[in-house]
């Protein structure tokens, strides 16, 4: 779990490291909403949103900090902490 104040910079740099088919799943508390990152490509990350909305996003990953705000400050509203899981679709 890390604190959401520091969350962004945590993913962005998990995401610059992490390889083609992997990702992260970023979880509240209670586990009911999500936001999951994955990296489609070399400059390429498939964001599907789960809880108040459920939308999928294609962006860069100059794009994809600016999402992460906006999508944390709606899915995420009061949660101080967010538990972060690694994903691996193969």
């Amino acid at each position: 779990m890390i604190d959401k104040a520091s969350a962004i910079e945590n993913v962005m740099r998990k995401l610059k490291k992490i390889q083609v088919g992997c990702g992260l799943d970023l979880r509240t508390y209670k586990r009911d909403r999500s936001v999951v990152i994955l990296r489609k490509g070399e400059d390429s990350f498939l964001v599907i949103e789960d809880g108040f909305d459920n939308e999928r996003y294609t962006e860069d990953f100059k794009g994809l900090k600016k999402l992460l705000k906006k999508l944390l400050k709606k899915e995420f509203p009061r949660s101080n902490k967010i538990r972060v899981y690694d994903v691996d679709e193969g």
